[in-house]
């Protein structure tokens, strides 16, 4: 057992480093393949240093945070930024010579920007009580979904999606037409933590901390700030990009 304080090093199994396995297993990434990670949140940031690990050699990121950028970055991971007038999709193929990934993981899910009509449905449900707001978003519930049709996008041919992201509405519209004629497999769902811990425990136990999880941690904030916390986060200020909030 490594030195350290145990919620340093193990605090992200019960969550975060299962989800970020599980998702980069089920990308398949064939021997000598390209990964696309679309959204570097903590989630993403895992997917890379995960993939990293198990021998994927070229990881392409994609975000628009510059902090997050720069965190991928010192993980090896080639950065394609998304900008207003930017299609990340296009730049991928591009720097795959046109084939696009062999895997593409979103780790971006419903988006918390973007697309007036659906953010008008989640704020309507939002208001409404649970019970209605359930049915709404089972029934006509429809998410921001850019992030997930680029991925598509960059999938080659033949190649794998692997959803990490969470999309909860019925009504989201998939191009089917291009993942069947792509013949993507699509992999999701939630996170089979208890699974994946024994593949995993090796990997946190290393002394060298390969995962790089004693640093992962942006801001530690005592739990009375937890409001200013959810806040840093959401808004991505000051840097935030994994906050531990301690009793």
């Amino acid at each position: 057992m490594p030195e350290g304080p145990p919620d340093e090093r193990f605090l992200y199994l019960s969550d975060v480093i299962p989800t970020a396995w599980q998702a980069v297993r089920y990308a398949d990434v064939p021997q000598g393949g390209t990964l696309a990670v679309y959204g570097l949140g903590p989630i993403g940031q895992f997917c890379l240093r995960v993939a990293k690990r198990l021998g994927v050699e070229r990881v392409i990121a994609v975000d628009l945070v510059p902090e997050r950028m720069e965190l991928a970055r010192r993980y090896g991971a080639e950065i394609v930024e998304w900008t207003d007038d930017s299609d990340p999709a296009l730049e991928i193929v591009d720097l795959t010579n046109g084939r696009g990934a062999d895997s593409v993981i979103d780790a971006v899910g419903t988006e918390a920007h973007g697309a007036p009509v659906q953010a008008a449905m989640q704020t309507l449900a939002a208001r409404s009580p649970a019970s209605i707001a359930t049915r709404l978003m089972e029934k006509v519930g429809s998410d921001r979904t850019a992030a997930l049709h680029a991925a598509i996008s960059t999938v080659r041919r033949g190649g794998t999606l692997s959803i990490v992201g969470v999309y909860g509405g019925a009504a989201t519209p998939m191009p089917m037409m291009e993942l069947f004629d792509n013949q993507v497999q699509v992999r999701l769902g939630q996170a089979n933590v208890k699974a994946w811990i024994d593949e995993i425990m090796p990997h946190v136990t290393d002394g060298a901390d390969p995962l790089g999880t004693e640093d992962f941690a942006t801001h530690r904030l005592p739990l009375d700030e937890a409001p200013r916390a959810y806040e840093l986060f959401q808004k991505k200020e000051d840097g935030a990009i994994k906050v531990v909030l301690k009793p």
